[in-house]
């Protein structure tokens, strides 16, 4: 699975990496959503280095929809089916995605890019779980699969609600943007840590990924090739832990 990664590029850099510019504002389509909101109101500045991207927090990608634009999305996809926005749903099985109801309309038409730099697995020792940190040997930045979705309240109102009796309606209730990671079956780097790893696409099938009308066949694991993995510090388990330090291998 993927479930920790790394993006500490110069945003510069990752600008030109994918030839795509950070939202500066948006268009009215993208600016009432509640991640547009709310990383917006933070900072002047669109990017900010992450050395421990978790779940629940607003991160880059790239949608078909805009592929020339870098923009902040919720890891954890909730279905625009789904009643609440509980429970987002961070890795999605390459084998079964256009099958699963929770993503087979999302994977026909709502597909992303999630940059990253490299990510964390975890290994049991006799002296307590090790984090790894998987890279490539030149520290170059890659996509990962992604799916996005966008989820709108329901704002209907019944019984008492309707004639002024129920609650005051929440102030956040513009549409929430989230996407989910692909996996696959890992590499041989990968397999020494977990049975599944995030699916990496080769920079030539990026725009494939993005458009092509049934684009499974992009999803098979990386070669291990140039690929490294080194152990870090445990520091890393705690998702509040977000400092350079966590990239030092021990």
């Amino acid at each position: 699975m993927c479930g920790r990664y790394t993006l500490v590029v110069e945003q510069d850099d990752l600008e030109a990496r994918f030839d795509a510019r950070f939202r500066d504002g948006g268009p009215e389509s993208d600016s009432d959503s509640r991640s547009a909101r709310a990383s917006d109101s933070g900072s002047a500045s669109a990017f900010v280095p992450r050395y421990n991207a978790a779940p629940g927090q607003e991160l880059p990608v790239i949608t078909g929809e805009d592929p020339e634009t870098i923009r902040r999305l919720e890891w954890g996809l909730v279905p625009s089916w789904a009643d609440d926005d509980a429970g987002g749903l961070i890795n999605a099985r390459a084998e079964s995605v256009d099958e699963k109801p929770s993503f087979r309309e999302t994977y026909a038409r709502r597909r992303c890019l999630v940059p990253a730099d490299g990510f964390y697995e975890w290994v049991d020792t006799e002296n307590g779980t090790q984090p790894y940190r998987v890279t490539f040997e030149d520290d170059r930045v890659f996509a990962m699969a992604g799916l996005w979705e966008r989820w709108e309240p329901d704002t209907t109102q019944t019984g008492l609600d309707a004639f002024g009796g129920g609650a005051e309606p929440e102030s956040e209730t513009g549409p929430l943007e989230t996407f989910t990671i692909l996996t696959t079956e890992p590499n041989e780097i990968v397999s020494d840590f977990h049975h599944r790893m995030a699916v990496i696409l080769d920079p030539d099938a990026e725009e494939r990924w993005l458009s092509a009308d049934d684009p499974g066949e992009l999803l098979e694991p990386y070669p291990a090739e140039g690929m490294r993995a080194d152990p870090v510090s445990t520091a890393v388990n705690d998702p509040s832990n977000d400092v350079p330090s966590l990239l030092e291998p021990v």
